[in-house]
């Protein structure tokens, strides 16, 4: 596969974040379609988390058959990636929950700024003092550092796409694209909700902006990833996306919980399961 085709691969999966955003500005969106979405990602998710774990696993299992079965390998290379691949995994998903935190902390002392302010002038003025960058309101800040935390994982995620591709596991490489991308179109969702409740919508510049910001770094850390070709950096990246993938898709699931309609959520997650298989029984038709 050329440099330009594995570009190519990373810009598809993190352009899809855009479909979801354009729902910002759409008031009234039934509960049951929202939970149904959620649901259906997080099912595409589950079937990708496998695949990924499974690569990005498999060398450390080598490792230690290696020197156990074929007396050719070292303990010292097993620990090595045993520890890399855990170490990654719990980066990729403690970092995002220690990022949420502090998000909550954060969103959770600017309210008490303003409520504390007290009323007329000074009220006013506290709420100024809480839209954050360019005078934003606490719902388009939220929806900003939502887009960098997305962001932050979606990095992991090219890094595992532009590695496995420049090692020629062209399959694994089409597939998590392919599940990264329909991934990214309802991120999007995740985004914007914060801001749905609000009777003034979203302008398409702001909306582009977080798109930048939370699809961009598929891209760039597929770029990144698919300059270095070693076995160790492909446990990294792997194993930094499976934990980056295990946490959207409890997050997915919460709010598909919360939105209530139970069938709606099942259903979501049977149809993104039958679509994750059935995209891996394509790939095996076409030979890749």
């Amino acid at each position: 596969m050329s440099t330009g085709e594995i570009y190519l691969l990373g810009a598809i999966a993190g352009v899809t974040i855009f479909i979801g955003l354009p729902v910002g500005r759409i008031r009234g969106m039934s509960k049951g379609v929202a939970a149904f979405i959620n649901a259906a990602a997080a099912g595409v998710l589950v079937f990708l988390l496998v695949e990924t774990t499974e690569h990005a696993f498999a060398p450390v299992e080598h490792a230690l058959e290696e020197v156990t079965l074929e007396s050719g390998g070292t303990w010292g290379d097993f620990v090595l990636k045993a520890s890399l691949f855990t170490l990654a995994l719990g980066v990729g998903l403690l970092g995002l929950v220690y990022y949420e935190r502090w998000m909550n902390d954060r969103r959770a002392r600017s309210a008490a700024s303003t409520q504390s302010a007290g009323s007329g002038a000074a009220a006013a003025e506290g709420l100024d003092s809480s839209r954050g960058l360019r005078g934003m309101t606490d719902a388009h800040h939220l929806a900003f550092l939502i887009a960098v935390g997305i962001g932050l994982h979606n990095f992991a995620e090219g890094l595992a796409i532009g590695q496995s591709a420049a090692s020629d596991e062209i399959s694994f490489a089409v597939l998590l694209v392919i599940g990264f991308a329909v991934h990214n179109a309802t991120e999007g969702f995740g985004i914007v909700a914060p801001m749905a409740a609000e009777d003034e919508r979203p302008r398409w510049a702001y909306l582009g902006l977080l798109g930048l910001i939370a699809g961009g770094p598929t891209f760039l850390g597929t770029v990144i990833g698919q300059s270095f070709v070693d076995e160790t950096v492909n446990i990294v990246f792997l194993a930094l996306a499976a934990g980056s993938i295990l946490y959207v898709i409890v997050q997915l699931l919460n709010v598909a919980l919360k939105l209530g309609h139970r069938e709606m959520l099942m259903w979501g997650l049977f149809v993104g399961l039958l679509f994750g298989l059935g995209t891996e029984l394509v790939l095996v038709a076409a030979g890749l």
